[in-house]
């Protein structure tokens, strides 16, 4: 059996809760005083339906947000714990009923039995009542969607043209951080083929805000075959919305509750209606815990990997292999978990993380988005040869109003567009963005991306609930005419399996009551711009949750691999993962760095043709990332490649 020389840790978790078997009880129920908190239950109904795309513009701007995340906590409640204090699995990790399901004969770990070519279908897996759908269809689609928002199902593109069909079973519960409002989702997934002789657990972390399943695409394909389990988690975030007028929202199965049942997530704070969300809503601003998450996720998999194979238990930090892997906010999340000390972790792939640490050159998201939601628009129009879509005609629009906002303002020099734009253009290249970054952003711009992700983010720092934002954004259905309307059950349906985790998607827009007729969004964009530069109270508890997510190092004699595209227009390489590593190699860390030439943020984007005949797909690199860790740790004389194969 594989060893380590090195200070064995006994995984301690908490007893499974029993589970009534009174008539129609529903398996997710469960004691919430396991969770340090009120009584509270939280059950297992949800339904699904697939999201309002009736625009291109709305279903790319829903696919780019699947892929980016965060979320609030009471403002009485204690700063959180730095990632660099290990928290005691006795005393911080709490675990709620573990739902079972298992996966073989036409159904599979990795595709949910879909195959390649059933995640290619762009027509969602089907539920046969569109209202009510079971907790199988759930997972079906929840998969689909979360393969086809990550990877590039192109043929011949990243995720190449076969899969492999991985038999097994599924470990599902909701975990909660000491001092959290809010649980997340785990799920692990054991092959039927799990490995005893050399033990491996791999952490899959969810990218942006997505569900437990966001990161199945990175981490699938790899790990399952070679008889690891994989764990996932949602860090904190994932697509637990909320029916404020109503109070419906998933349980712990995807499904909404029957009116009178509380949901996974229900904000403390309420408002009169629209939809609150986990990563706006829950005042835990999970993204300061994201290293947390991920380690809680790891010790869920031995406490199963206990319960499943009793005669090799225990499972331990001396005898099992742990990896975690991510892309964009699920990167930034297993560099936090790279920090804590007690030596669960044993490698680190990070894939474009979001990531900001004390060094030259490193920017927080909110700091250089709010920056470029309020210059790119203009800016664009001084750079050639842009990826489409979206279209010149609405970039050139948007753009020539912006310009001419801000030269009103005297933020801009110039007598006309041209030079206004190129004196925006001069303002982000000295904020620290290149040509490249800027053209693989121009997405963010044409798809309102900025400005959503600020909007949500804002929230999650500064831990406001509902109907508390202090720009006024909020979140609702809307009819023809914009208006705020009621939900429908078939709408509520599609939430938990394909909602981003940040809307707008599932029929569900973002709304600005600073919203002008000439130039609309730079009200709001000035509003959050300034709760970055601003001296307000609520400037001040939004820099302070800015400030809470910032990393240390990783910890001594621990494999990381960074891989980066270099085209990235969402998450610029420069603001975080050159500083991070530059910091990490100075300290003398085991951290190698891969910029991939001609990768953008997206590898989803790659279906789009001008997208693909640019840019390269980013996870290929990212598996040859988990290659070179596996090698390391299997000969730990062995040095990690300083560049992608």
């Amino acid at each position: 059996m594989w060893q380590r020389n090195r200070r064995r840790r006994a995984y301690c978790g908490l007893p499974r809760l029993p589970q009534s078997t009174a008539p129609g009880y529903a398996p997710s129920w469960y004691e919430g005083t396991v969770f340090r908190r009120r009584r509270r239950v939280i059950v297992a109904h949800m339904n699904i339906l697939p999201p309002n795309t009736r625009t291109l513009g709305c279903a790319l701007a829903t696919l780019m947000l699947a892929a980016c995340g965060t979320s609030p906590m009471r403002t009485d409640t204690p700063p959180s714990t730095p990632a660099t204090a290990a928290p005691d699995s006795s005393r911080h990790a709490a675990f709620g009923p573990i739902r079972e399901s298992v996966h073989r004969d036409g159904d599979d770990l990795v595709s949910a039995g879909l195959g390649l070519e059933g995640l290619r279908n762009a027509s969602a897996p089907a539920f046969a009542d569109p209202a009510a759908p079971t907790v199988a269809e759930l997972r079906r689609r929840a998969i689909w969607s979360n393969w086809r928002g990550i990877a590039d199902l192109r043929p011949g593109g990243g995720a190449g043209d076969e899969l492999p069909v991985v038999a097994g079973r599924e470990f599902a519960t909701l975990a909660r951080l000491e001092g959290a409002n809010e649980p997340h989702r785990v799920v692990l997934q054991l092959p039927d083929a799990f490995d005893l002789e050399q033990r491996c657990v791999v952490v899959a972390v969810a990218s942006g805000s997505r569900g437990p399943y966001g990161a199945i695409a990175v981490a699938a394909p790899w790990a399952l075959p070679r008889g690891c389990a994989l764990v996932h988690t949602d860090k904190g975030a994932g697509s637990d919305y909320f029916d404020l007028a109503t109070g419906l929202g998933p349980d712990a199965n995807g499904q909404i509750v029957a009116p009178g049942i509380t949901p996974v997530f229900a904000p403390a704070q309420q408002a009169e209606g629209g939809i609150a969300f986990k990563h706006a809503h829950s005042r835990d601003n999970p993204e300061a815990d994201w290293g947390r998450h991920v380690h809680q996720a790891a010790q869920f998999a031995l406490r199963v990997l206990d319960d499943q194979y009793p005669a090799q238990a225990p499972f331990t930090a001396a005898n099992t292999r742990v990896i975690a892997v991510g892309i964009s906010n699920g990167g930034g999340a297993v560099l936090r978990a790279a920090e804590i000390e007690d030596g669960l972790i044993d490698a680190v792939v990070a894939g474009e993380p979001n990531i900001h640490v004390d060094a030259p050159g490193s920017r927080a998201l909110f700091d250089y988005g709010s920056l470029a939601a309020r210059l790119m628009p203009c800016a664009l129009l001084a750079l050639d040869d842009l990826p489409q879509p979206p279209l010149t005609a609405q970039l050139r629009s948007l753009g020539e109003q912006r310009c001419a906002s801000l030269r009103a303002r005297g933020e801009l020099a110039g007598a006309d567009v041209a030079a206004q734009a190129r004196d925006a253009l001069q303002q982000l290249h000295a904020a620290g963005f290149d040509d490249a970054a800027l053209r693989g952003g121009t997405s963010s711009v044409g798809f309102d991306l900025w400005r959503a992700v600020l909007a949500t983010y804002a929230s999650a720092y500064g831990r406001f609930g509902p109907g508390e934002h202090p720009c006024g954004f909020r979140w609702a259905l809307v009819d023809a005419d914009g208006q705020p309307r009621a939900t429908t059950a078939q709408e509520q349906a599609t939430w938990w399996s394909e909602g981003s985790g940040i809307p707008p998607g599932n029929g569900i827009a973002l709304l600005d009551p600073q919203r002008g007729e000439t130039d609309p969004d730079l009200a709001g964009i000035d509003c959050l711009r300034a709760l970055w530069e601003g001296n307000s109270e609520a400037a001040e508890r939004v820099r302070a949750g800015v400030a809470q997510t910032r990393a240390g190092l990783p910890r001594e004699g621990l494999p990381v691999v960074i891989v980066h595209g270099q085209d990235d227009g969402l998450i610029p390489m420069a603001f975080s993962s050159v500083p991070y590593a530059a910091m990490a190699q100075a300290a003398g860390r085991e951290v190698v760095f891969w910029p991939v030439p001609a990768a953008q943020h997206f590898d989803a984007f790659l279906a789009l043709p001008d997208y693909g005949a640019r840019y390269v797909p980013l996870l290929p690199k990212v598996h040859a990332a988990l290659d070179a860790v596996w090698a390391r740790l299997q000969d730990p004389a062995a040095h990690l490649p300083d560049a992608a194969p």
